[in-house]
């Protein structure tokens, strides 16, 4: 069965989510009791040659996939029960084109309610659209359909699930994959790639280990990360021989600091749209969310690795998850993560350069015709949160209130600001917006994006057009621990 979240079930859930609503329910969550790193999965897979996920690609007009969320998926080389779409995680790519439909039958193989969210999608929030509003109960079956604008930018997004009170587990648990919406620019390089990055922790057994309240409180980081699902995979190249690579940060509250030994990164992307003109950059700094296209010109033959360095998050003392250590860190103390290493080998086969100029979507111009302030607070609440509560504008979810009315086709000028100690992840559905400032002086990347993250103690100022589609929507902290606790609001266009 099938059916909008009622007002009481947003509150329930929302409470069971603070404690981890997966765990002794289903089983595939194992407990945390007496594990330490010898219980921990050994991948099969290190070193392996980066695959991409099975490519679902769309026919005159029209993309129809069937998509079974479940346990048992393959990870990292082993069979194990995380969770996958499919038996995969991520689950298969969806490639679509503007103007196309994509149709979407999803089927309920959990223990709990999911639904879906095309994460970046520029679609309706309204019935069986980007609506985070349904529920799939378990054994359930829904048909979502998409109708993409046909002027649709084309880039680099995501799907994953997010039914409220269940996000963090079923994110973390690997119910992530790649959408694509292609018909961008022919770039000149000779291999177009997907690096999609996740974290998680499995036991010895392959089952998802529970996250203690503290860690969910301050954003769980999982001890495995993987790209496309596999422990450090090789990239193969050639010297001289471009390569495009989408990076996508699916985890559920790591913020990747990404750099590739002896290279630079040249971005072309983010978010979903193409930049002015190509920027090379020595690292690319992606929040949970986040999507950045570059292009790689790999240099002589040798190895060469690329990594995530701990990300400067913020912190309270010190304490686990997003500061530094703790039970999801899977950083080695003061070094890097290794996520996967470019081999380069063989004669120079020098690709073209870029292009001098990039397709990129011009903000609409003209002032704001309104102003908001919005408040994202970490408060003294109940210990099932490690005795934090996490709110917007001092209220905790309520998927029956309108937090936010604003009239289709106006433009407007939020200021969200951050109170707390740790980064919080601003994201909001269906409609982009464009960074204008922030209080840590960071240069804004100057195209729409749909997250932004919000420094500790800090501010960001986003100018947001409300021109394209009416209806109910969401804003939250993706860090999805957060979102699950109560950081999220809603937003009602009306046209």
């Amino acid at each position: 069965m099938t059916h909008p979240i009622s007002r009481r079930r947003v509150i329930v859930l929302s409470g069971l989510g603070a404690v981890g609503v997966a765990a002794g329910v289903t089983g595939w969550i194992a407990g945390t009791a007496g594990a330490g790193p010898g219980d921990r999965l050994q991948p099969g897979d290190t070193g392996a040659e980066l695959a991409q996920p099975l490519l679902h690609d769309s026919r005159d007009g029209r993309l129809d996939v069937a998509l079974t969320a479940a346990a048992g998926a393959r990870t990292a080389g082993r069979d194990t029960s995380a969770l996958g779409y499919n038996g995969t995680s991520p689950g298969p790519t969806l490639r679509v084109r503007p103007g196309d439909e994509l149709a979407v039958r999803l089927t309920n193989g959990l223990d709990q309610p999911t639904n879906l969210h095309t994460h970046g999608l520029r679609v309706s929030p309204q019935g069986n659209s980007d609506n985070p509003f349904v529920t799939i109960d378990p054994g359930s079956t829904f048909d979502y359909l998409y109708r993409i604008p046909p002027d649709h930018p084309a880039g680099t997004f995501w799907y994953h699930a997010h039914h409220h009170g269940t996000v963090a587990d079923q994110t973390f648990g690997g119910l992530v994959g790649a959408l694509l919406v292609d018909r961008g620019p022919d770039l000149p390089v000779v291999a177009d790639r997907i690096l999609l990055i996740s974290d998680t922790t499995l036991d010895g057994a392959g089952r998802i280990v529970a996250t203690g309240a503290m860690d969910r409180a301050m954003g769980r980081r999982g001890e495995l990360v993987l790209v496309n699902g596999q422990h450090q995979p090789t990239v193969s190249a050639t010297p001289g021989a471009a390569q495009r690579w989408r990076l996508i940060n699916t985890c559920t509250s790591r913020v990747l600091d990404i750099r590739l030994a002896g290279h630079e990164l040249v971005q072309v992307a983010h978010d979903g749209t193409f930049l002015p003109v190509p920027v090379a950059r020595d690292r690319i700094v992606l929040a949970p969310g986040n999507r950045a296209d570059v292009v790689v010109r790999p240099t002589g033959p040798g190895r060469h690795a690329l990594t995530a360095e701990p990300a400067g998050q913020g912190g309270m003392g010190g304490m686990g998850g997003m500061g530094g250590g703790g039970m999801g860190s899977g950083d080695p103390v003061g070094g890097p993560i290794t996520l996967a290493t470019m081999v380069t080998e063989g004669a120079n086969s020098a690709s073209p350069p870029l292009p001098a100029t990039l397709p990129a979507e011009t903000p609409p111009a003209g002032p704001a015709t309104a102003q908001r302030r919005i408040a994202f607070r970490m408060a003294m609440g109940g210990m099932s949160t490690g005795g934090m509560a996490f709110t917007i504008d001092g209220r905790v979810f309520d998927g029956d209130r309108d937090d936010q009315t604003i009239t289709l086709g106006t433009t407007e000028e939020w200021t969200v600001t951050n109170t707390g100690p740790l980064a919080h992840p601003f994201h909001l559905h269906v409609w982009p917006f464009t960074v204008l400032a922030s209080s840590d002086a960071a240069l804004p990347i100057g195209v729409p994006q749909d997250v932004v993250l919000i420094p500790a103690n800090g501010w960001v100022r986003l100018r947001i057009p409300f021109t394209t589609f009416p209806g109910r929507s969401v804003y939250h902290c993706h860090i999805l621990d957060h979102e699950d606790a109560g950081m999220m609001a809603t937003v009602n266009v009306r046209g």
